[in-house]
């Protein structure tokens, strides 16, 4: 099973927040979660990737997936096991990072949101897991 991440770059979780996104991704890893799809661009992507990195010491079999929008971009990979780039040579540079998160909500059953408004990025790729009818757990 995969699980993604959907939240606002410029979130500020707090110490109960991170707790629960623990609780959250230790279930997951529980009911099959072996994959995490995340990306690369604010505080709740860093803070998604450092809790999977957490799991991984419980759960080593789990896999930790940087998804990236642009073949042009630094990215710093090492909180990964491994990047992808989904097909996205005809996608706008501007539309690559929502064409990018729609890409993962695709291919994940389930996703961990953290979204606080009702318009950007984030809210865009919320509504679009709950068109998909995805399995989506809210982190707030």
């Amino acid at each position: 099973m995969i699980a993604s991440f959907c939240g606002h770059r410029d979130a500020l979780l707090e110490e109960k927040d991170i707790e629960k996104l623990d609780r959250i991704l230790e279930t997951l890893a529980e009911e099959g979660v072996n994959e995490f799809l995340l990306g690369e661009y604010g505080n709740f992507d860093r803070a998604a990737a450092a809790a999977v990195k957490k799991l991984k010491v419980a759960y080593p079999h789990i896999r930790s997936v940087l998804v990236i929008p642009y073949l042009d971009g630094n990215y710093d990979t090492a909180p990964y096991d491994t990047t992808v780039y989904p097909p996205l040579e005809r996608a706008p540079k501007r539309f690559a990072i929502t064409y990018r998160n729609r890409w993962m909500v695709e291919r994940s059953d389930v996703i961990i949101s953290y979204v606080r408004r009702d318009w950007g990025g984030a809210a865009s790729t919320l509504s679009y897991a709950k068109s998909k009818k995805k399995r989506i757990i809210p982190l707030l």
